[in-house]
């Protein structure tokens, strides 16, 4: 299946205001799922209803011993963690054909210095593993810090197992920080006391919490499709609920870095919205963005300055080579279809202005859901296609409604 895009501007007045309402961050939601497990009264509100966050929930609920998390990453390395600390139980974990190619040795290898029993089924370093649940007996780890944040937060949740805390050193430069920081003051929100100086992050031990309830704020990687659309646009004005000024998520940077496309944000401190509009700026011809705190919005930033016929340098890009596709060669070729001229190397990509866009492409989505999101606001300046529309499921299963809210014409094929 397919779906066709457009847009009519003879109706633009009609969709000028818009409201819009995201569930909540996965990236919370599965971070407090997995320290739900430890604390049954930990209260989460606001769950993330994405598949990514579903196949989490269906893991932790299951009896089986064999789990397949299909596409999901982070499900694979945050359960990897967890089961190989849950004492007698021993799962195979797997996932899709992309997920076994999907390096996991980093964090099998930390893992078994706190003393895990992983074993690799297929291929040495990749997925599918058979996971033995015991006691760990060793609470101190070193590990590379320069491939994924995740497999740093993996280890971080399961501190409540250890009952003379944790300690992680960690090695190189750190990638995605805002998403460590994010797991400290979850666990710092549980009462945890945590420190994180250099490179060395110690947390203390408990095993009990007072009663906690967190409400999952939204989804900011969700909310950088409505910035395109703003940005792409003329007078649109949209509002996104259950957002907040100081968050812990990276992709927050988007209210400061849209500033360059001219895309205002005002918060609303008594609701918990945001208000997004174009307002004037003077134009720009090139801009360079280091994303090496928020790589999971280049694509759509890269899409953004083409539509805006904006030269640009993003940096900071290597783990996109590892996620549900390689991200940085989808987006050189997709691009390319549409008249662009892009150049890659492993940890960046550069994007030269475009004075046109060629209509009636099909996109690729190459089963990775924000390919498929980051390409669609084009549809407000020229008819395209996105193959597999229903990848977006992943992360964000009501895209396409909120999508046709801001005037794209949707028909399905």
């Amino acid at each position: 299946m397919k779906a066709n895009l457009s847009y009519d501007p003879l109706k633009k007045d009609n969709f000028k205001n818009t409201t819009i309402e995201i569930s909540g961050s996965k990236s919370e939601s599965n971070r407090l799922l997995i320290l739900e497990q430890y604390f049954k009264n930990l209260q989460i509100e606001n769950v993330s209803n994405c598949n990514d966050t579903v196949v989490i929930q269906k893991a932790l609920k299951s009896q089986k011993n064999t789990i397949d998390i299909h596409h999901a990453g982070t499900a694979m390395r945050f359960l990897t963690a967890f089961f190989s600390a849950k004492e007698g139980k021993e799962i195979i974990l797997t996932g899709s054909q992309r997920m076994k190619e999907r390096p996991i040795k980093i964090l099998v290898d930390a893992l078994k210095q706190l003393g895990a029993d992983i074993q690799y089924l297929e291929n040495d370093g990749f997925p599918p593993l058979l996971i033995k649940g015991k006691k760990l007996n060793k609470n101190e780890v070193t590990l590379n810090a320069n491939v994924s944040s995740q497999y740093i937060s993996a280890l971080l949740l399961l501190a409540p197992v250890f009952k003379d805390g944790l300690t992680l050193n960690l090695q190189g430069e750190i990638t995605s920080r805002p998403y460590l920081d994010m797991t400290i003051t979850l666990l710092k929100k549980l009462e945890f006391n945590c420190k994180f100086e250099g490179n060395e992050i110690k947390i203390d031990a408990i095993q009990e919490i007072n009663n906690t309830k967190i409400i999952v704020e939204a989804d900011w990687s969700s909310a950088s499709y409505f910035y395109s659309i703003v940005a792409l646009s003329e007078n649109k004005k949209i509002t996104l609920r259950s957002f907040q000024k100081n968050s812990l998520q990276g992709d927050s940077k988007l209210s400061e870095i849209y500033e360059n496309f001219g895309v205002q944000t005002i918060f609303n401190d008594s609701t918990n919205e945001i208000t997004i509009s174009k307002t004037k700026v003077d134009q720009l011809t090139k801009v360079s963005l280091d994303l090496s705190d928020a790589p999971d919005i280049a694509q759509t930033i890269a899409v953004t300055c083409f539509g805006l016929n904006i030269s640009c340098t993003l940096t900071g890009l290597h783990t996109l080579k590892i996620k549900e596709t390689d991200r940085l060669q989808a987006l050189k070729v997709e691009l390319e279809k549409l008249g662009a001229e892009v150049i890659i190397t492993n940890d960046s990509l550069k994007l030269f202005t475009s004075l046109h866009i060629k209509p009636n492409v099909l996109i690729e989505t190459y089963e990775d859901h924000r390919m498929a999101m980051a390409f669609a606001p084009l549809a407000l300046l020229s008819n395209i296609s996105i193959e597999n529309p229903e990848v977006v499921n992943k992360s964000y299963p009501n895209f396409w409604k909120d999508l046709e809210k801001t005037g794209v014409l949707i028909d399905y094929k």
